[in-house]
């Protein structure tokens, strides 16, 4: 991982602003902007699975939309997601309007009748 991994873009601005004052320049001012987000992957009943490019404020609900919509024997009550939360695969059954991350995993399941 990079120095920066889990760091907002605040708190690596600041820490570059530290290490350049620390004999470069007096007063440094740094501007940290994430250029590309991780992508995101939607698999199951969709209209077109795969991975997707990221957007910040994105929800299961439009990831689902990007990914082509339900399919005709989806279940869209809710979905699974997988998440990697400090190195560690989790997955759950949450709402469509929860939000997404960067390198989530949205699984559509059939449903039954």
């Amino acid at each position: 991982p990079t120095p920066a991994a889990g760091m907002t873009t605040r708190d690596l601005e600041r820490a570059l602003e530290a290490r350049l004052r620390a004999g470069f320049l007096r007063e440094p001012k740094v501007s940290v902007e994430i250029d590309v987000f991780r992508p995101f992957y939607v698999l199951g009943e969709v209209g077109s699975a795969g991975q997707f490019a990221f957007v910040p404020g994105m929800t299961v609900q439009k990831a689902i939309a990007i990914a082509g919509g339900f399919s005709p024997r989806a279940f869209k009550g809710e979905v699974e997601l997988t998440r990697i939360v400090k190195g560690q695969s989790i997955t759950g059954v949450v709402p469509i309007d929860y939000p997404l991350k960067p390198g989530d995993t949205v699984v559509v399941r059939e449903r039954w009748f």
